[in-house]
């Protein structure tokens, strides 16, 4: 853009100084010749500091010019000023220091050739580092405006996150109310113990469901930096598996954990990790599905194995993208292993997923308690 408007200004400039036409038009194409370059040329394929060097041409084309027009600084000065001002839109500060060497040479020296006189001279340095302090000025603008538009933009993609959790872990706790609504309507004459399990653990589903809410839904959450905050406490991994075993209402999951293993985490946060886990590997494996924990490597970490046929290798490297692991299951939204990465990443852990034998692993390494033996 800077180089089309400098052409066209060259070449409508002929109108007015139609002694110089030869030279407006001169500078007039070379401007238009390196914006249609630069328009041509593919930049997105190279790293960012590669649009650099058309400053190279840029300051090429200053100091033809200053030449060319017998060292009139007042009509390329403010090209040098629009040259920094692109400079310092588009890229960090080191860049506007790096270029300075150039721009002394291309705006100063050519006056010194023209035997200019001392006066303009001295008004050229003094323009140079007038337009650096203004590319700075520029540039650091825009860098706290972009940390600012991350920052939001980091902030809306947790609150999409914590809606999107939401949604996805109430559909567990629903199905398993539903399921003892139907029962206890379908089968009045059930006995008053199997009747109390029943409504137990409709109850407990349902305080797991406002638990859910209340937490996913507290958008203090999410603080001004985009980062989900966590009520970390010690956390013993054994409690938390088994209670999120007992959750899902299931006899087909065994827990190998040992009894010391502690973890700083969010309880809350730990129990979704958990139950999304062992729930995917129940519906996408096959049983027996193990859940052992113990310390490796300084960290704790907690597998969830399953006996299924496992992972298609095209599916592994989008497992943890939202929406990537619905596989064959029509029942399925693709957003669990998605939560766990999220979640596990706040803790400062991660996730991945081994190939079992048979079946698939899920691996989630987790910070240990502070003193924790390792």
């Amino acid at each position: 853009m800077l180089f089309a408007l400098a052409g066209s200004l060259a070449l409508v400039a002929i109108a007015t100084q139609p002694d110089r036409a030869g030279i407006l038009a001169a500078v007039g194409a070379a401007d238009l010749a390196v914006a249609l370059a630069a328009w041509w040329l593919p930049w997105q394929r190279y790293p960012m500091p590669a649009t650099l060097l058309l400053a190279v041409p840029a300051f090429g084309i200053l100091g033809a010019s200053t030449v060319a027009f017998g060292g009139m600084a007042a009509g390329t000065g403010p090209f040098l000023v629009l040259i920094y001002a692109w400079i310092g839109l588009n890229f960090p500060l080191w860049a506007v220091y790096a270029v300075t060497p150039l721009a002394v040479a291309a705006y100063v020296v050519p006056l010194m050739l023209t035997r200019q006189t001392p006066v303009v001279v001295a008004s050229a340095i003094v323009l140079t580092p007038v337009a650096v302090v203004v590319a700075v000025l520029i540039a650091v603008q825009v860098r706290h405006l972009r940390a600012a538009r991350e920052r939001a933009d980091r902030v809306e993609r947790w609150r999409s996150a914590l809606t999107a959790t939401l949604a996805h872990d109430l559909r567990s706790p629903l199905t398993a109310i539903q399921l003892v609504l139907e029962g206890l309507r379908d089968d009045p004459e059930l006995d008053e113990l199997t009747r109390r399990k029943m409504i137990e653990m409709a109850l407990r589903q349902g305080n797991r469901m406002m638990r859910l809410a209340a937490d996913l839904l507290d958008i203090e959450r999410v603080d001004a930096q985009g980062t989900l905050r966590l009520d970390r406490a010690m956390v013993p991994v054994r409690t938390a598996v088994l209670n999120a075993v007992a959750y899902l209402n299931t006899s087909d999951v065994k827990v190998e954990v040992v009894p010391d293993l502690t973890v700083e985490a969010d309880p809350q946060r730990l129990e979704q990790i958990l139950v999304n886990l062992v729930a995917n590997a129940l519906r996408h494996g096959a049983p027996p599905v193990v859940v052992r924990g113990y310390v490796e490597s300084g960290t704790a970490r907690v597998e969830v194995v399953d006996h299924g046929p496992g992972v298609p290798a095209a599916v592994v490297p989008r497992l943890f993208t939202r929406f990537g692991d619905v596989g064959s299951d029509p029942t399925s939204v693709g957003l669990g292993l998605w939560i766990v990465d999220q979640l596990a990443r706040a803790h400062g852990g991660t996730v991945r997923y081994e190939p079992g034998d048979p079946g698939a692993r899920m691996v989630v390494t987790l910070p240990l308690r502070p003193g924790h033996p390792v």
